[in-house]
């Protein structure tokens, strides 16, 4: 019979602690979750704006026949290397 009470009692208590919630989105400072996201996207923006002389880039309708006929061909211009680093000589072994 003690417990029935207090489950009444306890229930009776929830709407009073509901009075007690408050809106914490309200009161919170603007959220900065997702700024470094956001920095690191416009640092690799160069131009958001970009305004350029010619619309469409210069092409050549004949250099790209010619590189679809070597495509089919299986004769595709293989492209230059490039170095993008230097290496030295040297070993890494200790006396």
């Amino acid at each position: 019979m003690h417990i029935d009470r207090l489950r009444w009692l306890a229930l009776a208590a929830l709407p009073l602690l509901a009075g007690c919630e408050h809106d914490s989105a309200a009161l919170a400072p603007p959220s900065t979750f997702g700024e470094a996201n956001r920095q690191t996207m416009m640092a690799q923006v160069v131009d958001p704006d970009p305004q350029y002389e010619y619309l469409d880039p210069e092409t050549s309708a004949e250099r790209a026949a010619k590189a679809i006929e070597r495509y089919r061909g299986d004769k595709v211009k293989q492209p230059e290397r490039v170095k993008s680093t230097q290496t030295s000589g040297g070993s890494g072994g200790g006396s």
